[in-house]
């Protein structure tokens, strides 16, 4: 189960991440129209892996502690 959610973590953080930067290169709120120095963009891409690992931990979270309690309930 432990190498089930590792992989499920990593496959989700690849898409939320490549999700997250389609979002900022469609939208012109989000992307910045000043160019970023090698640093900027290091942090900003940084940044954008950091979210999408977090979002991706909460989704694997919630999704497979819902099935233990439903697994738990139904016993």
């Amino acid at each position: 189960m432990v190498k089930a959610s590792v992989l499920i973590v990593i496959v989700l953080t690849v898409l939320i991440a490549m999700g997250l930067r389609w979002r900022e290169q469609r939208m012109p709120q989000v992307a910045q129209q000043k160019r970023l120095g090698l640093i900027g963009r290091g942090k900003k891409g940084l940044d954008r892996w950091v979210t999408a690992a977090a979002l991706a931990v909460v989704a694997t979270l919630v999704t497979l502690g819902g099935l233990h309690w439903l697994r738990v309930w139904m016993e």
